[in-house]
């Protein structure tokens, strides 16, 4: 069935956005390298806070292209890039396989949750079994908002619904709607629309267009999140900055790193949980 879209794909090539400010010395000295990420490190906050840290310490300026993990890792994989920072693991071991990456390592994780407005259609609020919930959706026909970029979110969201035995694209343009767009705007859409949406904590956290939406679904171990972090190998891309891209991913796995990445917090809460060697 063809996929019907609430919204046009977002363009493979969002800008790249650089974060450290034109006058400062990064960006005098010309040293910069292009990261390749998921929107949620960047939607969250988490790039605003840890990355002038970073560039103060090292005079490395970063810029970051937040796009879902599947198009970041099909950018990198064009050599456009010098790190990549996502969270899709068995894409990002098969990305390194593959001669795209030299390794990968754990970064730091949180969880994905389900939000749903007030009445809730499917009677899902406070359930800890995912693919029981999706179930209960399904078999309500309640308005599910997808992103349906091939984000890392997307990509966990569709694996629970093949774990709950659902073929959602026999849904699609009905009760499942995908919006191919960013967790932002999917997450206005849905909410828009009074349907339930998948989204990383982080974001939600950070959403400020929240109204009368609540976590529904929460604690199941398979809605486990982890990032990871890969320098592109520089042996199959000869435009790779190996020397400047390989500070950033020690940086960012050694004790400073992992204390900036604790150390953010929205309302109090802290959004991610580093857990770089295990």
């Amino acid at each position: 069935m063809m996929t019907r879209r609430l919204f046009g794909l977002a363009a493979a090539g969002l800008l790249a956005l650089g974060l450290a400010a034109p006058g400062t010395p990064a960006a005098a000295n010309g040293k910069f390298i292009l990261v390749q990420s998921t929107t949620s490190t960047q939607n969250s906050g988490l790039f605003d806070h840890i990355l002038p840290i970073f560039t103060d310490k090292t005079g490395i300026e970063v810029r970051v292209v937040a796009v879902g993990t599947g198009q970041a890792i099909k950018n990198a994989a064009n050599g456009d890039g010098d790190v990549l920072f996502v969270h899709a693991r068995p894409a990002e071991e098969k990305f390194v396989a593959e001669g795209h990456g030299v390794a990968r390592f754990d970064v730091m994780y949180n969880d994905f949750v389900i939000v749903g407005p007030p009445a809730d259609p499917a009677g899902i609020k406070g359930m800890t079994d995912v693919t029981a919930a999706l179930g209960r959706i399904a078999e309500a026909e309640a308005p599910f908002a997808s992103r349906g970029d091939d984000s890392g979110t997307n990509k966990a969201e569709l694996r629970l619904w093949k774990a709950a035995g659902i073929d959602v694209s026999e849904a699609s343009g009905g009760w499942y709607r995908e919006t191919g767009s960013g967790m932002g705007a999917t997450l206005n859409a849905g909410t828009a629309m009074g349907a339930y949406i998948m989204t990383d904590r982080a974001t939600w956290i950070a959403f400020g267009n929240k109204g009368d939406y609540a976590i529904a679904v929460e604690g199941d171990e398979r809605l486990f999140n982890q990032y990871g972090i890969i320098l592109v190998n520089p042996e199959k891309h000869a435009s790779v900055k190996a020397d400047l891209g390989q500070q950033f991913v020690d940086w960012v796995l050694s004790e400073e790193g992992q204390a900036a990445i604790a150390g953010f917090e929205v309302n109090g809460q802290q959004l991610f949980f580093p857990n770089a060697g295990g």
